[in-house]
């Protein structure tokens, strides 16, 4: 049976351009549209859709107020629109924290002239929300094709051919990635973590410009240790967490090792900013005195880098797929053998102050 989607915005246009989108994949069924934050609650109820497309400023009831009061009532999969300005990713991490899965950004242009990029991170976007399936959320990684071993789910795994660790080497840097279900993840951790964290932390967050800012600056809010959007040049400390900004890659250089370089990125490279590419930068220039942590998110990003830090005889960790919002990520991690560690979302704060305090 196709996946049944209830499109809420206010604007006629979005509608009719949404439900065209919507309806060119054969798995895709628009099954009812809402013009406010009421409608939605009411159609939530009785259509009961498998997913939902939420805008978040309409007339009656906005955005966040129907997310979390359809959540009270239906919980439902929702993919927030949201527009790339600073108030647009404040108000879309409300979403998030209200219960949304995820968001898209809400681009005027690529709507109006049938943007197959559009079309195509939509769909996906929607079949892998409305599933929050495993094999859907993984089915464009290079792990879905090759004969990957199973996850090792004991606490002491090894990557093959990976560097012997120390037994008495603790981490002195600690790297954190996310993508999808990554904002709430993330405050979940880092808001477990004491004031005088002993380590710096680096995070990297599948995020737009603009967004990354906002995040930051609402990580700060809500935690007891420091957390800024990363600047070019700033030096890591103790309890100071950095996160990459948007649209960029952050990476560590062996010569000036608690220096983070924040540089521009090409746009072939599909995740600015990219897990692989700080966990990579990280092993070479940390080597054996980094830990590692995957978070849920779609697709593979962060295994490859994984791979690295384990040949230089770090640490990595992974989500356990019950608590991940999307078992994407931290699967290619686990699948590929290089997990030290499968915990809970909520297991991981715990352990990170056992691990290095």
């Amino acid at each position: 049976m196709p996946v049944r989607v209830l499109i809420v915005d206010d604007s006629q246009f979005f509608q009719s351009r949404l439900k065209d989108i919507i309806s060119r994949h054969p798995k895709l069924e628009v099954v009812g549209v809402a013009a406010n934050g009421q409608e939605a609650i009411d159609k939530t109820r009785q259509l009961k859709p498998d997913i939902i497309t939420m805008d978040f400023e309409m007339p009656v009831m906005d955005g966040v107020t129907a997310v979390r009061k359809i959540m009270q009532s239906n919980p439902t999969p929702i993919l927030m629109f949201s527009s790339l300005t600073y108030e647009g990713a404040r108000i879309t991490l409300d979403a998030l924290d209200a219960g949304a899965l995820d968001f898209i950004p809400k681009d005027f242009a690529e709507v109006s002239r049938n943007s197959m990029s559009l079309m195509q991170r939509l769909h996906e976007r929607l079949l892998t929300l409305a599933n929050k399936s495993s094999a859907a959320s993984v089915s464009s990684s290079p792990l879905a094709s090759t004969n990957a071993k199973p996850a090792r789910l004991d606490p002491l795994s090894t990557a093959p051919a990976a560097k012997p660790r120390a037994e008495n080497v603790k981490p002195r840097l600690l790297i954190i990635g996310a993508s999808t279900g990554g904002p709430v993840a993330l405050t979940e951790v880092l808001g477990q973590l004491p004031e005088k964290f002993p380590l710096p932390i680096v995070l990297v967050q599948h995020m737009p410009e603009n967004f990354t800012k906002a995040f930051a600056e609402r990580l700060n809010r809500q935690c007891r240790i420091e957390v800024r959007e990363a600047v070019h040049g700033e030096s890591l400390k103790p309890g100071l967490a950095l996160l990459a900004p948007g649209g960029k890659q952050m990476m560590l250089d062996r010569r000036h090792p608690h220096i983070v370089k924040v540089v521009a990125d090409d746009e072939r490279v599909n995740y600015r900013p990219s897990l692989d590419i700080t966990f990579g930068s990280a092993a070479n220039a940390y080597g054996d005195k980094v830990l590692g942590v995957v978070l849920t998110g779609m697709g593979s990003d962060g295994s490859k880098g994984a791979e690295m830090l384990k040949r230089a005889g770090s640490y990595v960790w992974s989500q356990d797929e019950a608590s991940s919002v999307i078992y994407g990520m931290p699967m290619a991690v686990a699948r590929a053998g290089l997990s030290d560690r499968v915990l809970s979302l909520k297991e991981i704060g715990p352990a990170l102050i056992t691990e290095v305090m």
